[in-house]
């Protein structure tokens, strides 16, 4: 997965300490058949969480090592009247990915990168949110007023972790429009190697001590966690996991750590975890868009097992390259691609979501695969790119609480189409590389090779 930290534990820390160097399916003839299928009664919908505490957010975006806060005057400007015509939650982390150590030693405050970050979500109209990771050197065994970002992903150590609590209550403080916090990043630095599991007591007991900082900070801040990597094998495997598919099946430790979380957290208003459709082994199983697949049936039963309010904080669908680049595929192919895992997403009863890493290094030139929007640091950057145009339509047509509706698709292309609507709108898909031939709401549609297609439904 591309961010500062790397894509996954197992090579996770190499690619930090690079980075840093430097510098972060099938189709179905009707949804409601669809809905059968994967467990859901047509009745019900999807199991979302309308109403409940934690799903006022949606879909949006995490911002990373490189965005729109830095580059040339005229890019910045672009990009930024862009995000406020297409306004979407945006997330930031409290270090690493384009923000320096808040707190180099003990007492002593550097918020210089997250009040320019915080700055530009206020400016451009985005709704604030906070990931709470990394932690300072001191608090992890490093020196105080020293900076090691090739540690970034190391926890803070257990006689800390009051430290970094007390650290996101002054950042909940001093950011008071903030509301809604993400307690640390995919559980860095708690593998727990002597007993080859997570150490979910430790993270927990961290958890814990943050949840208490943020309400007391104010009652009304809206706390997740565990973001948890819902790594899986390949094919039908046998690690005694519960949870499987076509797809694969979920690392059993995963679930463990889960479910400890949401049996010893303090509180949580939402839950939130990350994935990728591919397995850890770097397959699509059983192909690249039926594999997505695996986020309808992960996010059905995490709202099974914990009755939270489920956010995806990253999801991914491209294997990445040995640099962790993603660009093997045509960027039409990689939208649509995007558009089915959006789709099961919200099957499985998410609530919303960030897309991770809205722009490059350099990428003014709009060469940037799956990127937002073209990079700023060039005088060409700035520019709407087709994932921007995919995810801000889809945040607005399907937001928290979104009731969806049954769709009528026939045709001879009718098994390469996915659709998603309510009553107003539908995104229809054509997984094929081919022209699709078909007709959706009685409405005769020819869809080109992996083509999105927006429709507006007769009310």
């Amino acid at each position: 997965m591309r961010r500062l930290g790397g894509e996954r534990q197992r090579r996770g820390r190499a690619r930090a300490a690079r980075v840093v160097a430097v510098v972060a399916g099938i189709g179905l003839a009707v949804l409601g058949t669809l809905l059968v299928r994967y467990g859901i009664p047509s009745d019900a919908k999807a199991p979302r969480g309308a109403g409940a505490a934690g799903t006022d957010v949606g879909w949006g975006f995490t911002h990373t090592q490189f965005s729109a806060d830095r580059g040339t005057d005229r890019s910045v400007e672009r990009a930024e009247r862009l995000l406020s015509a297409h306004s979407m939650p945006q997330n930031q982390h409290i270090m690493g990915w384009g923000a320096r150590n808040p707190e180099p030693s003990p007492g002593h405050y550097d918020f210089t990168d997250l009040d320019r970050r915080i700055g530009l979500i206020r400016r451009t109209g985005g709704t604030p949110v906070l990931t709470l990771c990394c932690s300072p050197d001191w608090m992890k065994g490093g020196a105080a007023g020293h900076t090691d970002w090739g540690a970034l992903e190391k926890a803070p150590d257990p006689a800390h972790y009051a430290d970094f609590a007390a650290l996101a209550g002054k950042i909940a403080r001093r950011y008071p429009d903030v509301r809604h916090f993400v307690v640390w990043n995919e559980f860095k630095g708690f593998f727990d190697d002597r007993r080859g599991r997570w150490d979910y007591e430790g993270y927990t007991r961290l958890y814990n001590l943050v949840h208490r900082e943020l309400k007391k900070a104010n009652e009304k801040n809206l706390v997740g966690g565990p973001y948890l990597v819902m790594d899986s094998e390949g094919g039908s495997g046998a690690s005694g996991s519960p949870l499987k598919g076509a797809w694969g099946n979920i690392d059993r430790r995963t679930l463990d750590a889960l479910v400890y979380w949401d049996r010893h957290k303090a509180g949580a208003d939402f839950v939130v975890v990350d994935g990728s459709s591919y397995s850890k082994d770097d397959r699509h199983v059983p192909g690249p868009f039926a594999a997505t697949r695996k986020f309808a049936d992960v996010g059905r039963w995490i709202r099974r097992e914990t009755g939270l309010p489920l956010w995806w904080a990253e999801w991914y669908v491209e294997v990445a390259d040995e640099n962790d680049d993603r660009a093997g595929w045509s960027e039409r192919k990689r939208t649509a691609a995007q558009a089915v895992a959006l789709i099961e997403m919200t099957l499985g009863g998410a609530d919303g979501g960030f897309y991770w890493n809205p722009q490059n290094e350099g990428s003014g030139s709009g060469d940037c695969p799956g990127c937002l929007w073209s990079g700023t640091e060039l005088g060409g950057g700035g520019r709407e790119l087709p994932m921007m145009r995919l995810l801000s339509r889809f945040s607005r047509a399907f937001p928290p609480g979104t009731r969806l509706r049954d769709v009528e698709v026939a045709g001879g292309g009718r098994s390469a189409v996915r659709v998603l609507a309510d009553d107003r709108t539908a995104m229809v898909v054509n997984t094929s590389g081919r022209r699709s031939p078909v007709t959706v709401d009685g409405r005769e549609l020819a869809l080109d090779g992996y083509q999105v297609r927006w429709l507006r439904r007769a009310s």
